[in-house]
């Protein structure tokens, strides 16, 4: 019963951070897994309702905006791993955290595992289901803040962003304690 845990998000300048937790049943084997930022948006998106299907168990945690500015990246993106392993329904007897750190607070062994969205199958099944629920939300995001062109690069600083950042100012999804839109937000 091991768990397979990742996240989502942590560089863009916008939107929460996801992460996910996967205990694959080794009966029910997944063809393709592999890192979600080596796969196609397009085979990300076949991948994560199969795992969904096949996995024994599966959860999604996130941390909003207003906890990324509050605690920092890392401590957001370690509370969305913990939220996504304590909302398993099965009880992992280990979980393998794709990375260097592991969330405080556990209540069961943990190990990093770095790079381990290319390494282990269920942090890669992980990787792919926060980027694709992560995904799925920034394109909801977009519709409701047209003028960043999210739709396009999820977040991300591109040179898109940074300009539209610049020209309309941060809107309510943006993160105020990065340095690009702080730059954009004096009254941070």
């Amino acid at each position: 019963m091991i768990a397979g845990v990742d996240e989502a998000g942590r560089g863009p300048l916008c939107g929460p951070v996801y992460a996910a937790a996967v205990i694959l049943d080794p009966a029910r084997p997944i063809d393709g897994l592999a890192d979600s930022k080596k796969l196609s948006e397009k085979k990300r998106e076949a991948l994560a309702p199969l795992i969904r299907e096949r996995a024994l168990a599966w959860a999604v945690g996130v941390a909003s905006v207003e906890e990324i500015d509050r605690l920092n990246i890392l401590h957001a993106s370690m509370l969305a791993m913990r939220r996504a392993i304590e909302a398993l329904a099965v009880q992992p007897t280990q979980v393998l955290i794709d990375g260097n750190r592991i969330p405080p607070g556990l209540l069961m062994p943990a190990r990093a595992v770095v790079g381990g969205d290319a390494l282990e199958a269920a942090i890669s099944a992980a990787s792919i289901l926060a980027k694709t629920d992560r995904d799925h939300e920034m394109l909801r995001l977009a519709e409701q803040y047209p003028l960043y062109g999210i739709a396009r690069h999820k977040g991300y600083p591109t040179p898109e962003h940074l300009a539209a950042l610049r020209a309309h100012g941060p809107s309510p999804i943006h993160r105020r304690s990065f340095a690009p839109v702080a730059q954009c937000a004096p009254d941070f």
